[in-house]
């Protein structure tokens, strides 16, 4: 699940390849926007990205889906 993280005034957005479902993401962002003062994300290789909630532009979750193998069109 691709995560990608917008900073205000920040012209590159924090992109995080994490195992956590969508709805666990979301879960942990409107509860880190509803009171917590940072946002903690998991990647996938086991690293923390901490960042606070006062600097959050946006927060884009990617869609669920397997990647595509090979090079033939569907």
């Amino acid at each position: 699940m691709e995560v990608k993280i917008g900073i205000q005034n920040v012209n590159r957005e924090i992109v995080v390849e994490s195992s956590e479902s969508a709805d666990a993401i979301a879960e942990l962002v409107a509860a880190a926007m509803g009171g917590g003062s940072e946002l903690r994300l998991k990647d996938s290789k086991g690293r923390q990205v901490i960042v606070p909630t006062s600097v959050l532009g946006y927060v884009e979750i990617g869609a669920e889906e397997s990647r595509r193998v090979g090079f033939g069109a569907l």
